[in-house]
């Protein structure tokens, strides 16, 4: 899960908590519903064109052994695509890897099936690299990725988790650089807590505060330090016993550089979650209901990207084989009203 440097264009409310759907409002509809790919969408990224917003798109994985990578506009029309990929899982970008002497945006994907991470270039597909992942491990199936960039050297890195592992050490983070004129991996820490009960997939990175989230499915959502050099203690689990089932995508809106909303996709329920950026440590503060169906992953961004989403849009998996893009202005006005009134009880 990725996003821009920003742009600005026990539980303190304890009822959201333990309300049900009928008390969440209307369920909202998206804006945009995306074309169709071949098998079963699975995660999306957003990247945004550096000249001209409107012309930003959304990238995102099609989960199968003869899957995909696609690329689709802010009408939600396919623009580009890449196939036969052994069963992508998630995606996540950055901006400007130094490849071959210029500055070159680029999506990683996870691939399952061949225990690899690829690499493409934005926004136009083509293969930049790749590597091995988890070598040496019985349990590999590489899912879900993130990237981070460290603001002190600029270093990129990838966070990689797996379909199962051990109950520390379940995610590893890869140095990416060049070699060859190709992009490959290193593995720089292995590190993360990991409950036992499911899997872990979505992984989220906020770059500017330094912080890595995970879902551990069934059980919270995980906070560790982004930057190896700070350690590998982790920081806070949140989100226990606020989900129906499986604790799943993970999306990072900011309002300001440290403040902001944490989006958690409540898969089972078709809601999500909404946690506060600088302090998720206080709980659930509202819940969302959205026309997705059991969303596994999703993205968003506050870049104003023209007149449908002039502050930002929501990305989000959706069964049918579909993404749904959300007006940020819409999750918003939700989010505040539930959050009113919880002040006015």
């Amino acid at each position: 899960m990725k996003k821009l440097p920003l742009i600005i264009s026990a539980a303190v409310f304890p009822f959201v908590v333990s309300c049900t759907a009928q008390h969440l409002g209307k369920t909202l509809k998206p804006t945009v519903i995306t074309e169709t790919v071949m098998h079963d969408t699975d995660d999306p990224a957003i990247w945004i064109h550096p000249e001209d917003a409107s012309k930003s798109i959304v990238i995102g994985t099609d989960k199968d052994t003869d899957g995909g990578l696609y690329a689709f506009d802010l009408n939600g029309k396919i623009v580009n695509k890449v196939t036969g990929l052994k069963r992508p899982n998630n995606v996540d970008l950055e901006y400007g890897f130094m490849l071959n002497g210029k500055k070159t945006d680029i999506a990683a994907v996870t691939e399952r099936e061949t225990n690899m991470v690829k690499l493409y270039s934005l926004p136009d597909l083509k293969e930049v690299g790749s590597f091995s992942v988890f070598d040496g491990e019985a349990e590999r199936g590489p899912m879900g990725i993130s990237m981070y960039r460290n603001p002190e050297n600029g270093e990129i890195h990838a966070i990689v988790g797996r379909k199962s592992g051990p109950a520390d050490g379940y995610l590893w983070q890869y140095k990416l650089s060049e070699k060859d004129g190709k992009i490959t991996g290193e593995v720089i820490r292995k590190f993360g807590k990991y409950s036992g009960l499911k899997e872990i997939e979505s992984i989220a990175v906020d770059d500017e505060a330094g912080y890595i989230y995970y879902s551990d499915e069934q059980f919270g959502v995980h906070q560790y330090y982004a930057d190896p050099a700070k350690g590998n203690e982790e920081l806070l689990v949140f989100g226990k016993g606020d989900f129906k089932s499986d604790v799943e995508g993970i999306s990072i809106y900011p309002t300001s550089s440290q403040t902001g909303y944490i989006l958690v996709s409540n898969q089972q329920n078709d809601t999500f979650n909404i946690y506060l950026r600088e302090n998720p440590a206080k709980g659930r503060i509202a819940e969302i209901p959205v026309s997705t169906s059991e969303s596994d992953g999703s993205e968003v961004t506050n870049v104003n990207l023209g007149p449908q989403f002039p502050k930002g849009v929501f990305a989000a998996m959706s069964n049918g084989r579909v993404f749904h893009f959300y007006d940020w202005r819409v999750i918003e006005e939700r989010i505040k009203a539930q959050m009113n009134s919880v002040k006015g009880k």
